[in-house]
């Protein structure tokens, strides 16, 4: 895979929110995205040790690198370009202080965000950046 992927919750309506706001914003085409549910999301949360029955962060893979949490979120708003690029001042905070708050709401997700009846699919012009 040449293009980072971001591998998401479509159940979520937090996570697939933001993968419909990636795919607005990312102007360049630089990502793409697989949802958790299908095969090739799976493969690469299995590839991980992540159990895709029960995630607990999206993944961005760039390469032979991938990235989870807070981490992940960052990279990918760095990816995006200006003005989003900006939100990329809070690595600055510890991974200490942010993935504890990246993981609460990654846990409560549903509960505070609310839960797709299906998953989300894309508009017949976003088909080709989903694998």
């Amino acid at each position: 895979m040449t293009r980072p992927v971001i591998v998401f919750d479509a159940m979520c309506v937090l996570c697939s929110g933001h993968a419909q706001f990636v795919l607005r914003h990312d102007r360049a085409g630089h990502f793409l995205l697989a949802s958790m549910q299908s095969e090739a999301g799976t493969a690469i949360y299995r590839s991980l040790g992540i159990d895709p029955a029960n995630p607990d962060t999206l993944i961005l893979v760039e390469g032979d690198r991938a990235l989870r949490d807070s981490d992940a979120v960052l990279a990918i708003w760095r990816g995006l370009g200006w003005p989003w690029r900006a939100a990329g001042v809070f690595a600055i905070v510890p991974r200490a202080l942010r993935d504890p708050a990246y993981r609460w709401v990654a846990r409560h997700r549903y509960r505070l965000f609310g839960r797709r009846e299906t998953c989300w699919l894309p508009n017949a012009a976003q088909r080709s950046r989903i694998l």
